[in-house]
């Protein structure tokens, strides 16, 4: 966890301000209505189709969209501890659902959504450990550096100091643990830290927290969820999108030394164009 220390300051502001990019990019399909099947992965593809369709926006997700982003955003004048988008959730589901309005929901792109999950204990050859071990090693280094960066975001965010290596013990016991009821690897990620701050967690309670609330969702209120729209979620996103863009540091930058602006500019652009992997390893060679 102490080479955090090594990833510059424009490296990180570089890749959060990518990333935004990304998330706003996933979710103009959803947040326009586009009658698109799937969506290419890679980012000029992706715009190309945008632009193709652009013809075929559907009005009532687009108000649908713009409602939520309004009430995310304007939420907080009437009070600040119900998260605005907690509330847009619940007032666009229920207008979809009173008024029967033809949009995507959860139910309609994904299907159920399973509730329930089982225990098991997964089967380990010894003989193959060989084979387990540069794929292990590789997705234990791509994610380390993901949380540890994540960790770095949400830090600026909100001027605090996380503990590294408690950071990369707790996500390898999660790991571990996660496996034996059906889990895949997973790591801190910037999106919903991002949301997670901005609806004002502070502390790993709030992690916490999070996790047993999924877990409600899925047990008990499943039936109920896969009714919100994907284009409620996409507001929210866009919002969230918008407020860890670090436009203004961004900016900052650019104005300052010239090494820096070369470090913030490759790792953006690396970031949106191929991916953050290839980012952080030039940023950081730099």
């Amino acid at each position: 966890g102490t080479l955090l220390k090594y990833f510059p300051h424009p490296l990180v502001i570089g890749f959060t301000s990518g990333i935004a990019l990304v998330i706003f990019s996933t979710q103009i399909k959803d947040a326009f209505g586009l009658p698109i099947g799937k969506v290419p992965s890679e980012f000029i593809e992706k715009w190309i189709l945008y632009i193709e369709n652009i013809n075929n926006i559907n009005i009532t997700t687009l108000l649908l969209t713009a409602s939520t982003i309004l009430i995310t955003i304007f939420s907080k004048k009437i009070t600040t501890k119900i998260p605005g988008s907690f509330i847009s959730i619940i007032l666009i589901t229920l207008l979809v659902q009173l008024l029967n309005l033809p949009v995507t929901t959860i139910e309609t792109f994904f299907g159920e959504i399973p509730n329930s999950f089982s225990f098991s204990i997964p089967s380990i050859q010894l003989n193959s450990l060989h084979i387990y071990i540069v794929p292990a090693i590789t997705i234990a280094l791509l994610g380390s550096i993901e949380s540890l960066l994540s960790a770095v975001v949400s830090d600026s965010m909100i001027g605090a100091k996380h503990r590294s290596n408690i950071e990369l013990i707790a996500q390898g016991t999660a790991n571990v643990v996660s496996s034996l009821f059906g889990g895949i690897p997973a790591t801190g990620a910037i999106a919903r830290t991002a949301t997670n701050v901005k609806n004002g967690g502070r502390t790993p309670i709030a992690g916490i927290v999070h996790g047993f609330v999924l877990l409600a969702i899925m047990l008990l209120f499943a039936p109920y969820a896969k009714l919100i729209p994907l284009s409620c979620l996409a507001g929210i996103l866009i919002v969230v999108a918008y407020h860890m863009s670090e436009w203004r540091q961004f900016v900052s930058i650019l104005r300052g030394h010239k090494m820096d602006v070369l470090i913030l500019l490759t790792t953006f652009f690396l970031t949106v164009v191929f991916d953050l992997v290839i980012a952080i390893e030039i940023g950081i060679i730099l």
